[in-house]
């Protein structure tokens, strides 16, 4: 194969990823080996690739292919989730720029809308993520909704309801106007917003000059109003208890009632209690039996109970009942407020507190074996600090309402009977069973049943995740006592409630066991000035054409650079930049490897074979180390340390050692060693830049056909000789020493030099000579006893390496040099010594800045003795 001038992406990518597709390599079945298994985060099936996908389906390759190079047989479901009220938007709003409204279609024709959206949409992000290298199994992709999984969905219901755990109930719920859906606690996202406090007076029944003034950020839900509540301990307003108080603009009565709920401090110590508006009102209505009014619609106009305003925007209520207010005498006033209100995660509409009848399922016995699983750590949190916000939630856990009002999604399994009752099965078949016995009508036809409208929430169905994909629920499918429980779980921290805890919680209640062995949580993706990435903002870069200009091995590098577990990612496209050099430095490395001539039977010089000694021992370091990064997870870590060993120890110090002078042929033994080097580089390098290591991989030596990298093992860990890598380090820092030597005296780099050396009792290691001459270009290297005249010398821990430079410098003008900089020096010590001497600074200055001073002082010291001892051996 001929070797490219430049490495493409473009000519590469496309060509292994089919290969790799055409030869089944991502394919799994089970078998005798050992399963590494991974579930995809499912996105949404509206979705398309952003750089979360990115960074979250890199860390997930990384891992999958680094599992299947261990000799495990790896398994990573892709697969998309229907995401109910993102696609039914989506949906409607086609919908309405063809000008159909949803509620003129029936329930059916919609759904033929929703799946013909769904299958012309609904795989784009999956197709996108081949771009990237994923290797997932493809044949296994999975939909929430499709028949396998929707059948795991409502058996779970079904088991769950027959178990006590599902009741249904009329509860103060989130309600999103805009879906016109209730959604769970996690689905709403607070922010700050500035607003206002409105003062309303109430006048007192049958008193004409009597007032109780309350505040409020809410007026326009003023006409819900069932009473007014002040706090028993609140002196000012005793008088006031049982009696009764006007509803302004309407005249309705309403008592005046005492609850400790009620803060003193706030506004004016009168609280108004809306029960249908409001959680804590709602409670305290509870408590003292309120009428509840609801004066708000589904869709967040106001109603008929309220008696004013019919039909009318609540936000534009809003402003018009301050007016209102304001013109009947009962406004007071209206300040600035600065208060946190909540929006829908799906729509950004403000959510309203409502009263609705909704399915929840009971979750604070059921969360007791996943809350033990994580603090015990039987699932590791990577970061662990993620531990104690799921500590927190799930020992508070609410009930989860896991009913929405929506038509795309699963369908509630409740099926009603003309008297109100209903049965709970998993078909209509098996309803109809249950509704004759039930009703004792054995001639109850499907007609007689009426099955709940609502829909489940969409992570009553991912929840079940690690279990439907492998069929789990079917007792003739015995694929997932292989590959349950997964191993890994890569995913966001801000869904460790909606998804983490739900699904841990699942695999304990169903298999018996956690789902998955490690959670890794990944950061946000943020830019340079740390804003979150967003399309809206405008910082988000497209990851395709990231893609097409880094390449997927560069884009991939750049995302692990600046990822450390469950930290947010400040990204910058110079990091891509840095991926694609680095995958232009391996490919440089490779052509220049390649194109050496080899000289069968030459002698294989010593420095060589030094060279193959130390780093086939640095290797076998950087595999210890790149293995303990594994295992803790420290991912960015472990690219790192392929990355330097690569570019710093393979490029800059092994290939330069053995490099053959210029138009001379390489021996044959250090030729193959670095083949071999080179194909050990590659398969550490494969699971972070799987397209140029499988190029690079074909062309090291003849393939045939289905050989791939991939399917090859890592370099597995051996021992290593500590002491000689430690004695190259030594090395290196006399060459260090040597180069800046003659850099400073402006000597010629090809000018080979004579090296005395005064051994300490490290530094010096004598059969390292053969490497120090070459990288260091030395004619000579001898050793002596004592220190060198005309001379000038560095130190290597112990050890004084002397350069002679008589007839190489001008020694007057090197002298004189000397002399001045050892002035600055020691100009430099007595200022550091004046205030290390002031024991004022030395008594109050914090501990770092006098440990500072003193290393000052040490150093200055040290240069100032090399400087005075250079001086005296050049003056002879």
């Amino acid at each position: 194969m001929e070797i490219a001038s430049k490495y493409s992406p473009a000519d590469t990518e496309g060509k292994w990823y089919s290969y790799w597709m055409e030869q089944e390599f991502f394919k799994s079945v089970p078998d005798e080996r050992e399963p590494y298994t991974m579930v995809i985060p499912p996105p949404n099936v509206t979705g398309v690739l952003h750089m979360g996908h990115m960074l979250n389906n890199t860390i997930q390759d990384i891992l999958v292919r680094r599992a299947r190079m261990q000799g495990k047989n790896a398994c990573w479901v892709p697969g998309t989730d229907h995401a109910s009220i993102a696609t039914e938007a989506k949906v409607v709003n086609k919908l309405q720029q063809e000008g159909i409204s949803k509620y003129s279609l029936s329930r059916d024709e919609f759904l033929k809308h929703a799946w013909d959206w769904t299958d012309k949409h609904g795989g784009i992000i999956l197709e996108q993520l081949k771009k990237l290298g994923a290797s997932c199994d493809w044949d296994r992709t999975c939909f929430t909704m499709d028949e396998v999984r929707s059948e795991g969905v409502i058996k779970v219901f079904v088991d769950l309801y027959n178990k006590g755990y599902i009741y249904r109930g009329v509860r103060m719920v989130n309600w999103d106007p805009s879906a016109k859906t209730a959604l769970s606690d996690e689905e709403v996202i607070y922010r700050e917003v500035q607003s206002k406090l409105y003062y309303v007076r109430y006048q007192v029944e049958g008193e004409e000059n009597e007032y109780v003034t309350i505040a409020t950020t809410r007026p326009e839900t003023i006409l819900g109003d069932t009473a007014v509540c002040v706090n028993p301990n609140d002196e000012r307003f005793k008088h006031l208890v049982g009696k009764k108080v006007l509803v302004p603009l309407v005249n309705r009565a309403i008592p005046v009632l005492e609850d400790e709920y009620v803060d003193m401090e706030f506004g004016t110590g009168c609280l108004k209690i809306t029960p249908a508006h409001d959680i804590n009102d709602y409670e305290i209505g509870m408590r003292h039996n309120l009428e509840s009014i609801d004066v708000l619609n589904d869709d967040g106009t106001v109603s008929e109970a309220a008696g004013l305003y019919v039909g009318e925007d609540r936000f534009d209520v809003r402003d018009k009942i301050e007016k209102d207010l304001d013109k009947a005498g009962n406004l007071v006033k209206v300040e600035d407020y600065t208060n946190k209100v909540g929006y829908s995660e799906r729509t950004d509409a403000a959510i309203e507190p409502k009263l609705s009848t909704q399915w929840f399922l009971k979750m604070s016995e059921l969360a007791q074996p996943a809350l033990k699983a994580v603090m015990e750590d039987e699932v590791r949190f990577h970061p662990p600090k993620f531990k104690n916000l799921y500590r927190h939630w799930m020992e508070n856990v609410k009930d989860w309402c896991i009913s929405r009002q929506l038509w795309w999604g699963h369908r509630i399994p409740v099926y009603y009977l003309s008297d109100g009752s209903y049965v709970v099965a998993e078909s209509e078949e098996e309803a109809l069973k249950m509704a004759r016995d039930k009703s004792g009508n054995a001639n109850f036809t499907p007609d007689d049943l009426k099955q709940d409208e609502d829909v489940l929430d969409t992570w009553a169905s991912s929840w079940l995740w690690p279990i439907t994909v492998f069929d789990g629920f079917n007792p003739d499918n015995n694929e997932i006592d292989y590959y349950y429980p997964t191993n890994d779980l890569v995913t966001a921290p801000e869904i460790i409630f909606f998804w983490v805890a739900r699904m841990i919680i699942a695999g304990y209640e169903y298999r018996g066991t956690y789902p998955f062995k490690n959670v890794y949580f990944t950061g946000i993706v943020r830019d340079k000035q740390r804003r979150k990435m967003s399309k809206s903002l405008g910082n988000s870069p497209e990851p395709l054409e990231l893609i097409k200009q880094y390449g997927a091995d560069g884009v991939r590098m750049g995302m692990l650079l600046c990822s450390p577990a469950g930290n947010d990612i400040l990204f910058d496209e110079s990091l891509t930049e840095q991926g694609r050099n680095f995958a232009n430095k391996i490919w440089n490395a490779f052509r220049l490897v390649k194109n050496w001539d080899v000289a069968a039977g030459a002698e294989q010089p010593e420095s060589s074979k030094i060279a193959i000694d130390w780093f086939q021992n640095k290797l076998m370091e950087s595999v210890e180390k790149i293995n303990d990064h594994f295992d803790k997870y420290r991912i960015s870590d472990a690219l790192m340390e392929v990355y330097q060993l690569f570019w710093n120890e393979f490029s800059s110090w092994y290939l330069e050692l053995i490099k053959p002078a210029y138009q001379q042929p390489i021996d044959e033994k250090t030729y193959e060693a670095t083949l071999k080097f080179f194909d050990d580089l590659v398969r550490l390098l494969h699971p972070f830049m799987p397209f140029i290591t499988e190029e690079i991989w074909h062309h090291l030596a003849e393939r045939k056909e289905g050989e791939s990298i991939m399917i090859s093992l890592q370099p597995q860990a051996e021992k290593y000789d500590e002491a000689l890598l430690a004695q190259f380090e030594y090395v290196k820092e006399a060459i260090a020493g040597i180069r800046n030597l003659r850099k400073e005296k402006n000597l010629s780099p090809r000018e080979a030099l004579k090296i005395v050396v005064l051994t300490g009792k490290d530094g010096y290691f004598k059969q390292m000579d053969p490497v120090l001459k070459k990288m260091a270009n030395l004619e000579s290297i001898e050793t002596t006893d004592e220190k060198l005249s005309g001379a000038v010398s560095f130190l290597v821990k112990s050890s004084e390496y002397f350069v002679p430079l008589e007839g190489l410098i001008d020694t007057d003008a090197e002298i004189a040099k000397l002399e001045d900089e050892l002035k600055r020096m020691q100009g430099f010590l007595n200022g550091v010594m004046k205030k290390l001497s002031n024991e004022k600074f030395v008594a109050n200055a914090p501990d770092k800045v006098v440990e500072m001073e003193k290393k000052k002082q040490a150093d200055a010291e040290a240069k100032i003795q090399v400087l005075e001892e250079s001086i005296k051996n050049l003056k002879g």
